[in-house]
């Protein structure tokens, strides 16, 4: 059994006087860590003499000091080296204390027996690695043993590996195969004890863990033909065979691993991937795939086809057991000559010819994202007169303008919003009601429910060229300003078009757009947008009080748990976390060095700690926020509020890590937020925000 126990050394230092300039900075103080992985090692001599070895070890430990357990002086070790001291019979604590570079130290105390009798009652349990491939541990015990030799029966000449009792050993073979296993525990006495078996070690042939969760990607920047991740082309087919079964052995199947679905193709010839249409990779930079094999396949030969058939391979290398991940420049492709404008196939090869299996996973292409085009936003027509004018020239309103009143009597209409996102989508919020003309249906002009298509409720996406100062609106029923105003003319005179482009012109720091657009011969429509702010944009923090962060059967609730003003100052490195809104429709995790951590990202206990991917803000996050229904949404795996852990589909880690959670907004105004999420039926966690 080990205890371990950290301590902090002060050291004191003296003031002294010198001629020379000192390197002052103590910054590396800042960053030390104590020793870790403190332990001693023991080993014995077989003659009834209790001289034992003990050989101290650590990571990070410059020496050692070292307590026998009974009563004699203490030892002091340089790393690296061992010592001998000789007991009576008996049962010991071993104290052992590592100190490190800069004086920060680790104590550990083992349990030693030191006996003159043949061990007894010795249990070996003998199994292999669930995670490494053809390793097998080994874990032994016995009555009046201190250690234990593994011959693991692959190398008769080799030497064994010793463990003390209690503890593990391990071994990882070159072949998997039958192995004769034989265990010898050891005390102070001559006499030995020991076990044999005959015991199979088994390869891992197939992935443990998923593949590396793909990064948040806007819909344009991705082509997806089989990742989760993603939404992937319709009618692809994974399995078109190719009539590799017949020729080779060749096969393939859906692997399900705790509900991932992956590709695996079987003794792997070539086979591949059918896109069921063809698909314009060219404005692509990249095709990712990840691949996890055993120790069959070396290397994957991808080929990208396009209709001929005429295809282009490129090889890459694979690492055993682990996932690789894959991304291939489609420059390879093209300075091979293949153009990649209609692809329609991937061909996947083996290497060593139909020998070995291989899983596969997120297939991709990729580019990096756009920049963005200074659009991005919520855009909002300027409630002043003047902002909506028609006439026989771009700018003019000598044959119609709004005034004043005309924004009272419309207000369904000037609360209508234009969000540019930074994806590339676009979208009218045009809320219960906006401002209806005779031609789409209603009596006379009047405030109404929005009527298709102009609705809002069409995929549409924008262009920007701000060379040409021109401003594109794609999708049948999405516009700028009026909905009747188009390129051809005004409705219902001409069809509803698919596309609208505007003229743009953007002033007082890209917050305020002029819109000009000529509807049909000589007809001159202006609109004057401003940016518009939610109170929502800018820099929050949790609240730094008690009751800000909570959990309970209710929005606002904290029955079930409360933090309280000590756990406010504990999480210090939380509660300087930062959750920024940007105008441009953008989201950021803030983090900085540390943040409070669970047990569930890999530490220990509940602590400070550097922050865990996928959160630690290290992704490419958007948020959408309704006003209408006071929904917050915050895009992108890894994006959060508040927890990482809580989650529309639960908590962490008993759920998949979701690309965007939905959060309800409670209330809020220009300083606070209070903020809440169904973390699974009935679990509410509610947050207090306050602004930076």
């Amino acid at each position: 059994m080990k205890h371990i126990t950290y301590f902090l050394v002060a050291i004191l230092m003296l003031p002294f006087f010198s001629c020379e300039p000192e390197d002052d900075n103590a910054d590396f103080v800042d960053t030390a860590v104590a020793p870790s992985n403190v332990a001693v090692k023991f080993d014995v001599t077989q003659d009834n003499t209790g001289l034992v070895t003990l050989f101290p070890t650590a990571e990070g430990a410059v020496n050692f000091t070292l307590d026998f357990g009974d009563g004699s002086d203490f030892a002091s070790i340089e790393n690296g080296k061992k010592t001998t001291h000789t007991y009576e019979e008996g049962n010991y604590t071993v104290t052992l204390t590592a100190t490190g570079i800069t004086g920060l130290e680790t104590t550990v105390t083992q349990d030693l027996v030191v006996s003159f009798i043949a061990p007894e009652n010795l249990e070996v349990v003998i199994a292999n690695d669930p995670a490494v491939s053809k390793q097998v541990n080994v874990t032994a015990n016995a009555d009046y043993a201190m250690v234990f030799d593994v011959y693991f029966g692959e190398d008769d000449t080799a030497e064994p590996i010793t463990g003390n009792i209690g503890e593990t050993v391990s071994y990882v073979y070159q072949e998997a195969g039958t192995y004769t296993i034989r265990v010898v525990a050891r005390g102070a006495a001559m006499e030995t004890t020991e076990y044999t078996e005959e015991f199979t070690v088994t390869a891992i042939l197939q992935p443990i863990a998923s593949a590396p969760a793909p990064p948040s990607r806007a819909a344009q920047n991705v082509i997806s033909i089989f990742s989760s991740a993603y939404t992937d082309l319709e009618n692809a087919n994974y399995f078109p065979d190719w009539g590799q079964g017949g020729c080779c052995g060749s096969s393939w199947a859906m692997f399900n691993l705790n509900g991932d679905e992956m590709l695996q193709y079987i003794n792997l010839s070539y086979q591949g991937i059918d896109f069921g249409q063809e698909i314009d990779a060219s404005n692509m930079e990249y095709l990712h795939l990840d691949v996890w094999t055993a120790d069959v396949v070396t290397d994957l030969e991808v080929s990208a086809i396009r209709p001929g058939p005429e295809e282009r391979p490129v090889t890459v290398a694979l690492t055993a057991n682990e996932w690789t991940s894959i991304d291939i420049p489609l420059s390879e492709y093209a300075d091979q000559g293949l153009t990649l404008g209609d692809l329609f196939q991937l061909k996947l090869v083996g290497t060593p010819w139909a020998e070995g299996t291989v899983f596969v996973d997120n297939i991709y292409f990729w580019k990096a994202p756009e920049p963005a085009s200074g659009l991005e936003g919520v855009w909002m027509l300027a409630p002043e007169a003047g902002a909506l004018k028609v006439g026989p020239s771009q700018g003019s309103g000598e044959w119609w303008s709004n005034d004043a009143q005309t924004v009272v009597d419309r207000a369904c209409y000037f609360d209508d919003t234009y969000v540019f996102s930074l994806d590339g989508s676009f979208e009218n919020i045009l809320g219960s009601e906006t401002w209806l003309e005779g031609w789409q249906g209603v009596a006379s002009e009047q405030c109404g429910a929005p009527v298709a298509p102009h609705d809002g409720s069409v995929d549409a996406s924008f262009v920007y060229d701000d060379g040409a100062n021109t401003l594109t609106i794609n999708g049948a029923g999405a516009y700028l300003g009026l909905p009747k105003v188009n390129n051809s003319g005004e409705l219902p005179n001409v069809a509803v078009p698919n596309s609208i482009t505007y003229m743009v012109t953007l002033t007082d720091n890209n917050n305020t757009m002029i819109i000009d657009i000529e509807a049909g011969t000589g007809v001159f429509w202006s609109f004057k947008l401003v940016r518009y702010v939610s109170p929502l944009v800018g820099t929050w923090q949790l609240a730094p009080e008690a009751g800000s962060l909570k959990v309970g059967p209710s929005p606002g609730n904290g029955d079930w748990w409360s933090i309280d003003a000590q756990g406010v100052a504990d999480r210090a490195c939380y509660y300087d976390d930062s959750y920024v809104f940007m105008s441009d429709g953008s989201f950021q995790n803030v983090l900085g060095s540390e943040t409070w951590l669970e047990a569930w990202q890999g530490v220990a206990s509940d602590q400070c700690g550097a922050p865990v991917a996928p959160h630690d803000g290290s992704g490419s996050y958007s948020y959408t926020y309704n006003e209408s229904t006071n929904q917050l949404t915050v895009s992108g795996t890894g994006a959060y509020l508040g927890l990482p852990k809580a989650n529309n589909a639960g908590e962490l880690p008993n759920v998949a890590v979701p690309d965007q959670i939905t959060y309800s907004i409670d209330s809020m105004d220009a300083n606070t937020m209070i903020v809440s999420v169904e973390a699974g039926a009935g679990v509410f966690w509610t947050y207090k925000f306050v602004k930076q």
